[in-house]
């Protein structure tokens, strides 16, 4: 906003800024611009210059309101921020491919363990099965220790269930195998309800939609990953050695990417910015720790109407998604026999077109902040893809399923971080992993529900009757989605800090009073 003018504020203010000392979590980012925007400024301090290369981190600066109308706190946006969401997604990615990487090839993993399908189902829905005891004591350590602890045991045990599988390449080791996803699934719990936290802590007011809908990003594309290349890499052969092979070429190129973006975890994720990216956030900072109770802050949320409607209409959208992923290869392949890697082609188009509208969905909230509106329309969309797409499955037309399920993944995989940001909205100021949690343990439970209640509709009446089973349960979930109170909390406290600035900037020019230092930024 500003250069270095080379004023005694702004020396002040670099002066301060070299005794602050690094943020938590590692050395982090110096902002570039020197200029003092910070109230608490040491006076009295000599000019401090800068190297060249130095502080190449910061973007943005600004003054909000710290607690009262008296005092003022910097804001800040580093450009490392674009990076940290970055690594999160990948992680993501890595972890959710391993999600689908069985289900999507589920007639030729049966072939190879010599199992049912109810067993390869579960090597999917152990993800799900997981989540929900883990959830809690997960969310409560990344209240306590932060986004970047969290961070480091979700790259690990990710890690470490790549290769456990690696050493389960054997037609009688399924049970090693199934230890290996439920490392995997574990890693998940650390993951799911990191997008809005991670969003609210790096992001500006005016970024955290698109942010988190990054995040999201990652756990797709991973997905999108999953369908894609187990049936290029396993093909369906008789040969139980050749499978050995492929199998385990699969497992190998798995556990070289987690084990790489584990150490990029290690060496580069950083727990927050020091200096926060918006008026929110500086609130945030401001909490006592000791005067958090985590379990008192579940009460609040359970006793929080609109969220947990919300919670309901989100496990609903989101256990219809995991439905339809993990039982897609059985559905495609009923009506399309031998067509495996179709299967897979039409769960990437899924997912592609999921992502699409994630990103969609996102900029929009951060452009309109219409959250109960677009929750709403995405929601009614959802519904109608799946009438489409249930009533042309068996038309057979592989064509017409990639059009219609295109569709489907636009408006179901783009509701994802709706769900999360208005979640975020209508809990604030509660921890923001604490809100995504409860949504993803919705989603978990009706996922598991959903997916062996279709699996044996799908058993007995066929791939028709278990879609429309999933339609009836969306058009539930967009009723009650209507019925959700709007109440933005979180946009509010942003308007009321924004206000306060004013209306101190306001007092202190009709009293003659030297303006704040953010005014004359302003002027420049």
């Amino acid at each position: 906003m500003g250069d270095n003018t080379g004023t005694s504020q702004d020396g002040s203010a670099r002066e301060k800024e070299a005794h602050d000392g690094p943020p938590l979590g590692g050395s982090g980012p110096e902002p570039q611009d020197g200029s003092a925007r910070d109230s608490k400024v040491h006076d009295g301090l000599p000019l401090s210059g800068r190297g060249p290369g130095q502080g190449e981190d910061h973007v943005e600066s600004g003054n909000i309101p710290n607690g009262d109308s008296c005092s003022a706190a910097t804001t800040r946006l580093y450009k490392r921020r674009w990076l940290i969401v970055f690594l999160f997604s990948s992680y993501s990615l890595s972890n959710a491919y391993q999600w689908i990487q069985y289900g999507i090839i589920s007639n030729i993993i049966m072939k190879f363990y010599s199992v049912e399908a109810f067993a390869v189902d579960w090597l999917s829905m152990v993800f799900m099965l997981t989540y929900i005891p883990f959830i809690f004591p997960v969310t409560w350590l990344l209240d306590k220790k932060g986004l970047r602890v969290t961070a480091l045991l979700a790259s690990a045990l990710n890690c470490a269930g790549t290769w456990i599988k690696v050493a389960s390449a054997s037609p009688d080791l399924f049970g090693v195998t199934m230890l290996g996803q439920f490392a995997s699934s574990l890693a998940q719990v650390f993951i799911l309800g990191m997008p809005s936290r991670l969003a609210s802590v790096w992001f500006g007011a005016d970024e955290v939609s698109t942010a988190c809908s990054i995040g999201v990003f990652g756990n797709q594309m991973g997905i999108a990953i999953g369908f894609l290349i187990p049936p290029i890499l396993v093909p369906n052969v008789d040969d139980m050695d050749e499978l050995a092979h492929y199998i385990r070429i699969m497992f190998y190129i798995s556990a070289g990417v987690a084990t790489l973006i584990f150490v990029l975890v290690v060496i580069v994720f950083q727990e927050r910015p020091e200096i926060p990216p918006t008026q929110a956030q500086a609130q945030a900072r401001n909490v006592d720790p000791d005067e958090y109770s985590y379990t008192a802050s579940i009460l609040r949320l359970l006793c929080n109407k609109p969220f947990m409607l919300l919670v309901v209409t989100y496990g609903l959208n989101v256990g219809c998604f995991y439905a339809v992923s993990t039982l897609l290869n059985r559905m495609i392949i009923e009506h399309y026999p031998g067509e495996e890697v179709n299967a897979g082609r039409i769960g990437l188009t899924i997912v592609i077109a999921g992502m699409v509208g994630s990103l969609i969905c996102g900029i929009w909230l951060d452009k309109t902040k219409t959250y109960k509106q677009t929750t709403l329309l995405v929601y009614l969309l959802s519904l109608i893809g799946m009438l489409v797409y249930a009533f042309t499955l068996n038309l057979g037309h592989l064509w017409v399923v990639f059009i219609t399920a295109g569709v489907l993944g636009f408006f179901m995989t783009g509701y994802l971080p709706l769900g999360f940001e208005f979640a975020v909205e209508l809990t604030y100021p509660e921890s923001e992993g604490t809100s995504s949690g409860l949504l993803n343990c919705s989603a978990q439970i009706f996922g598991i529900i959903f997916t062996i209640s279709q699996g044996k509709i799908l058993d007995k009446w066929g791939t028709f009757a278990g879609n429309i089973f999933l339609c009836i349960f969306l058009l539930i979930g967009s009723v009650m989605t209507g019925l959700i109170k709007a109440d933005l909390r979180r946009q509010k406290a942003n308007l009321q800090a924004e206000m306060q600035t004013v209306s101190k900037m306001t007092a202190d020019v009709e009293e003659d009073v030297s303006p704040p230092e953010v005014l004359k930024q302003m002027k420049l």
